[in-house]
């Protein structure tokens, strides 16, 4: 039963009240260490389930009205409720979220549908319903939702499977970096980006990484696109000195505190993009921005303002979508036990963030990784990697042996790219598929040659003698 005052259920001799809709949307989310360490989760499986069933009954329209972080106090609410299709959400506001739920499961429910409501469905609507479906549900919708966008190649056709390929150092030797490119594109990764995380990062040195990212690319003529994952103000101090900038990065937050504790804002954001449009590098399109996520990041900044963490994520993509990016990336299991513990929990989370993003338009990723303190293994990774793909996943991370040498955690190798494309008969982006093929590196059948291409022998045998 809802009331001004809360929601109060009755079973058999016991009774449940949850004071508001933030700490019903707390109670009513998957077990995960975050919401434990943040006090915020049900004490029970039993107060799990009953929360569930109160959060079915909440009509979609309660979401409109009971801000779960009050309008003035925070920039992104603001974001997300200033621009809330009403028009389109007349199609579904006589819902619930049990009924929402339901509708988006039916077969009525079609991609053309679910691109049509996109901003209609706020990102807490988003993170309810999937509160109350099981992982099979998350794959399912997800699979309808087709999000597209555009570089210098076309990413997330149906069909289709793409990867970062992530050459990191740990002291941004350029050797080492031309290295695990030349590698990477061998197995047919980097359709998504070629993207570095620098580990001296200031603007000097970005320019660095981007003055040879760019070499390469232009050298090889490599339809893909390039980014040095600094902070966005080294990003424009790069763009005005007329750097060679393809994506601009950010990690973002689902609330105003966290993306204060990242140094960033909505304008700041809108003005990086801006100056990167200015450059008019794509060739096929203009989606240039790159976001990281992950579960865990505002209550690590202390910016949860008492919501779940899974809510928090949700709503870092209402701010993702503003922006039309390229590429939206959770690094799932990055930032460690304490929010995400082990295989079973980051696998949910993995979906539950693949599946909020697409349903709210956009080009999902996912950095499908572990700590080594975590309790899992590349086992687990290997289950999620799998469920991710059959969801219609946009793009995961290409790294030597799936290990990150520089930031130093476990995640998804070039040759999981090659299984999970053999599995499932997926391709690269095509426009990056032909040029695989124009330089030898793979078939029409999509099989990788043995050989390495000659315009790349000459090269791999620099890097030897260097």
């Amino acid at each position: 039963m809802s009331t001004r005052s809360g929601f109060q259920y009755v079973f058999g001799t016991q009774s449940f009240h949850f004071s508001n809709l933030a700490e019903l949307m707390a109670k009513a989310s998957p077990l995960r260490s975050g919401d434990v360490l943040a006090n915020v989760a049900a004490h029970t499986e039993q107060e799990r389930a009953i929360a569930q069933m109160c959060l079915a009954d909440v009509p979609l329209k309660r979401f409109l009205q009971e801000a779960l972080i009050p309008y003035e106090q925070d920039e992104v609410t603001r974001l997300i409720l200033d621009e809330h299709d009403a028009q389109a959400f007349q199609r579904i506001s006589h819902l619930t979220v049990g009924d929402f739920r339901n509708f988006l499961l039916g077969d009525t429910c079609t991609t053309e549908v679910l691109q049509s409501l996109k901003m209609a469905i706020t990102p807490e609507m988003a993170a309810a319903v999937s509160k109350i479906m099981r992982n099979q549900d998350l794959i399912l919708v997800a699979k309808k939702c087709s999000v597209v966008t555009q570089f210098r190649n076309t990413i997330g056709l149906p069909g289709h499977f793409s990867t970062r390929l992530q050459p990191n150092h740990p002291t941004d030797d350029l050797t080492g970096i031309a290295a695990s490119i030349m590698d990477g594109l061998l197995y047919a990764n980097g359709d998504a980006v070629i993207g570095i995380n620098p580990a001296t990062d200031n603007v000097q040195q970005c320019s660095t990484l981007l003055h040879m990212l760019d070499d390469v690319i232009q050298h090889y003529q490599i339809p893909t696109q390039s980014c040095v994952l600094t902070h966005v103000t080294n990003t424009l101090e790069c763009i005005h000195a007329g750097i060679p900038v393809d994506l601009v990065f950010q990690s973002i937050g689902g609330t105003e505190a966290t993306n204060d504790s990242f140094g960033i804002n909505l304008a700041l954001l809108a003005e990086a993009q801006d100056a990167a449009l200015s450059q008019q590098r794509g060739t096929v399109g203009q989606n240039l921005m790159y976001f990281e996520t992950g579960q865990g990041s505002s209550l690590s900044a202390n910016a949860h303002h008492g919501l779940d963490q899974q809510t928090c994520e949700a709503r870092a993509y209402g701010v993702a979508r503003t922006f039309n990016p390229l590429l939206v990336n959770t690094v799932v299991g990055f930032i460690g036990p304490e929010y995400l513990y082990d295989g079973k929990q980051i696998t949910r989370a993995g979906l539950e963030d693949h599946f909020c993003g697409k349903l709210l338009g956009l080009p999902m990723g996912c950095d499908v990784c572990y700590t080594n303190h975590a309790e899992a293994d590349q086992n687990d990774m290997d289950n999620l990697l799998t469920l991710l793909a059959n969801a219609g996943c946009n793009f995961i991370m290409g790294i030597p042996g799936s290990d990150d040498i520089m930031l130093n955690y476990q995640t998804t190798s070039f040759h999981d790219a090659l299984y999970i494309r053999k599995l499932l008969g997926l391709k690269p982006a095509p426009e990056f598929e032909q040029w695989l093929q124009s330089m030898d590196i793979m078939d029409k059948q999509f099989s990788i040659s043995d050989a390495i291409p000659a315009p790349f022998a000459k090269n791999l045998k620099a890097l030897q003698n260097h």
